[in-house]
């Protein structure tokens, strides 16, 4: 009887933990690890999480038993304590998520997918999502959450770039980020080779440094020749061809600038008698335009921007206009164009029935106008610099908890680097660009800030895009038929995890975190013009659908569509010359070969802008294709049967697009799933 009265007595409560360290290559940590629960009845004491062997290695899950001297109800909390062992020096920790069984038997998963730096306490919250509302009765939990959003935006602050852009992140240099938001030691090691040997190639064969005119136009396969595609040898065998030229507004690069042209503007005077020969002998331009096979490229965006001195010449910068036939072959014709927005003697419309040089040097206009628009509109604006700020209002209004956070976080993996890394080598004042592109840093500005204050919702919700434009029916227009396939897809996806969490449409009005976010970007990206078409503040589930559904859409698809095929249609210069060096010809008739030679970039221009191409056409490893989500932000099984079912959906859309393109000539692949990345992160 008195050893039983000396005896400890048995602890009320024992709890299972599995702690999962990331496989980054220094993901582990030589840290002391502690770790305390924190339930609905109470807290346990601080453990330490320590076995025989070595504990949180790279990719691995330690077991651990933690007890309780009394039951704690369903856990809410996990609080992580990270501090020195030993004589050992601080080692950083990217910790994937903990799991917590409870003595009946339930299991709770708080996930992390984050890195903890320094000592440090890191409380977590059990990974059900939940909005505010379903926190309304737990002040523990609206506490967190406040907490939560209150530390992001002290981490993460706005910063204005350039007057008239979007506000960014207030970050120098990459090294300014925290370890969650930048590129792993591995990615960007390998980014970083790519550009070196890039570079060296061009430098070995002396053509970084050369500032003369190309001597032909066959001379610009020397630049890169081990870093051919497929695309881009078809590219360089075609580009010549009228029909190849419009067909690159459907499927190339920047398939979004052209659009059906019911009537001719004044400002582009284009009669019958000029088009007659391009047009079938039954028919007229008038009858064409009602037929609604009539389109147009119209660059009057670029009117008034800057041109840069490059290499010790004035690059020039003009506002064309052309106009295409969709033929009974179904190709795309352009049959018309005219050098700047103001008609008359000086400013003569160019015909495909004029010289071979004349036509030619019209055309090579037109692709370098719209090389501006894409590169400065299309892509950097539209994707990189709005998707930043659908990012930073995220980590500022919505904790990681809440159902919306867990849907985007995977789509913004990478961006700030990827944007950081821009704004200090790319498109800064000395940058890349300077050295480039026939704008440079004050033209890319001065464009960028007009395109942002003509910017609406519907340029960035791709049906109401194709309707607005006058194309959703346009054939051979790949574009545009993988595109809605995928739009549908996600908007399937979402609207099943936004029926899981609102209920009502009530729920969306009262969602106080869900409204701030919106208004933050309404207010930080648009600056509240409410002639954007941008909501403040949304109203029904539908609305939250579409909103979540074109946010998705930017980060992956449209970026995938503008990025990714930039070297494919870029390698090969005269298809898309980055500046031009002579000013737009005021009469027809004069052109020379050599004119054309003098009047593209020089071979120094034209190998700075293949190496921007080549970069952001490369993702540097570590891919995460669209649908996949190794990082289970969503706990719960409803969230996990929506992702299935989107997954399914886009193996069924890849199918499709093979399928097709085993048919074509030029498989337009860039919309294919699995090659869009989750997130804009190159």
């Amino acid at each position: 009887m008195a050893a039983m009265a000396g005896a400890t007595p048995s602890p009320v409560a024992t709890y299972r933990i599995r702690v999962a360290t990331g496989s980054s290559l220094c993901g582990g940590t030589m840290d002391s690890i502690s770790i305390t629960l924190v339930g609905s009845q109470g807290e346990s004491p601080k453990f330490l999480l320590d076995k025989c062997g070595k504990d949180f290695s790279p990719g691995g899950v330690d077991e651990y038993e933690v007890s309780s001297p009394y039951d704690l109800g369903p856990i809410l909390l996990v609080r992580l304590h990270k501090e020195r062992y030993g004589i050992f020096p601080q080692t950083n920790w990217n910790c994937n998520f903990v799991d917590v069984t409870a003595p009946g038997g339930t299991v709770y998963r708080f996930p992390c997918y984050q890195w903890l730096i320094g000592y440090q306490t890191l409380e977590l919250r059990e990974g059900a999502a939940k909005t505010v509302s379903m926190d309304a009765d737990n002040q523990l939990l609206l506490r967190h959450r406040e907490k939560e959003l209150q530390a992001k935006r002290e981490a993460y602050k706005y910063k204005e770039y350039q007057p008239g852009w979007p506000k960014c992140l207030d970050a120098d240099t990459v090294e300014d980020l925290h370890l969650n938001d930048r590129y792993s030691a591995t990615k960007a090691n390998a980014f970083n080779i790519q550009m070196v040997m890039a570079e060296i190639e061009l430098k070995l064969k002396g053509l970084l440094d050369c500032k003369n005119s190309w001597r032909k136009l066959d001379d610009v396969r020397r630049a890169f020749w081990f870093y051919r595609s497929a695309t881009a040898e078809y590219v360089s065998k075609h580009w010549a061809e009228d029909s190849f030229f419009g067909y690159q507004y459907l499927n190339g690069v920047n398939p979004v600038v052209i659009q059906r042209c019911a009537e001719l503007p004044a400002k582009f005077p284009v009669t019958q008698e000029m088009v007659a020969k391009s047009l079938q002998k039954d028919t007229t331009l008038d009858q064409e335009l009602k037929k609604g096979t009539i389109f147009v490229i119209d660059c009057q965006i670029l009117e008034g921007a800057p041109g840069t001195v490059l290499n010790g010449s004035l690059q020039y910068v003009s506002a064309p206009l052309c106009l295409l036939h969709l033929n009974p072959q179904g190709e795309m014709i352009p049959i018309a164009i005219q050098l700047t927005q103001q008609p008359g003697p000086e400013s003569p419309i160019f015909l495909p029935t004029d010289s071979e040089w004349d036509w030619a040097l019209a055309k090579f206009w037109v692709r370098n106008s719209t090389f501006y628009i894409h590169e400065v509109l299309t892509h950097l604006l539209y994707t990189h610099l709005v998707v930043e700020v659908f990012l930073l209002a995220t980590l500022h209004q919505l904790p990681t908890c809440h159902p919306v956070h867990k849907l985007l976080i995977p789509h913004f993996r990478h961006t700030l680097h990827i944007n950081v890394l821009g704004r200090v080598n790319l498109f800064a004042p000395g940058g890349l660009i300077e050295q480039a592109t026939g704008t440079g840093f004050r033209g890319v500005s001065h464009l960028l800030a007009k395109g942002l204050s003509t910017l609406t919702y519907s340029t960035l919700c791709l049906p109401d895009d194709l309707h607005n434009r006058g194309v959703e029916s346009l054939p051979g227009y790949y574009y545009k038929e993988d595109g809605l396939k995928l739009w549908e897809a996600i908007k399937s996806f979402v609207s099943t995890i936004v029926g899981l969490y609102y209920k009502s449409d009530g729920a969306i009005k009262e969602d106080s975190e869900l409204q701030a976010w919106v208004a933050e970007i309404f207010d930080q990206c648009f600056f509240r013009r409410e002639s954007s078409g941008f909501p403040a503040h949304l109203e029904t589930t539908a609305e939250l659908t579409k909103y979540l559904t074109m946010v998705i859409f930017t980060c992956s698809i449209r970026h995938a569509s503008v990025n990714n095929g930039q070297f494919d249609f870029g390698s090969w210069m005269p298809n898309y010359p980055s500046s031009m060096r002579k000013p737009p010809p005021t009469f027809k008739g004069g052109v020379t070969f050599q004119d054309v030679l003098d009047t593209l970039p020089d071979v120094s221009t034209t190998c700075n802008t293949l190496l921007i191409l080549w970069l952001l056409s490369n993702e540097p490893g570590e891919r995460r294709p669209l649908g996949c989500y190794p990082d289970e932000h969503f706990t719960e099984e409803g969230p996990k049967r929506a992702i299935a079912a989107f997954q399914k959906r886009l193996a069924e859309i890849s199918e499709e697009i093979d399928k097709r393109n085993r048919g074509l000539p030029l498989p337009y692949h860039y919309l294919n799933p699995p090659e869009i990345e989750n997130s804009t992160s190159i």
